[in-house]
């Protein structure tokens, strides 16, 4: 795997609300400075967990619908989701191991 999704307003549901595995979604834009210091963090985390977890990124810009409907005012944005629902979140640029810790949480918990 090792590449972020892209996910968008059509495939929305079927990657992340649909998914077997934990997802990490990225709410970005490309002028978001601080969006620019996550992404390649949140690629990093792609490539590392593409067997245990689905992780994606979705652009605020183009995708306006999704980020009015999980509230996102302040990118970057991350939610976890398991089992369709949005499980934890982290807003603004944050280390890798504060994402990683986070996803570990969700893959830990599955049975």
């Amino acid at each position: 795997m090792g590449k972020a999704l892209e996910i968008n307003d059509s495939n929305f549901e079927e990657v992340v609300l649909k998914s077997d595995k934990p997802v990490l979604v990225d709410f970005w834009a490309a002028w978001c400075g601080p969006c620019r210091m996550v992404g390649p963090v949140v690629e990093e985390i792609a490539d590392e967990y593409g067997d245990t977890a689905v992780v994606g990124k979705i652009d605020v810009d183009n995708n306006q619908d999704i980020a009015i409907k999980y509230g996102i005012r302040s990118i970057p944005a991350l939610l976890f989701f398991k089992d369709g629902e949005v499980v934890d979140n982290v807003v603004g640029a944050v280390p890798k191991g504060v994402l990683t810790n986070k996803l570990d949480a969700q893959i830990g918990t599955e049975a």
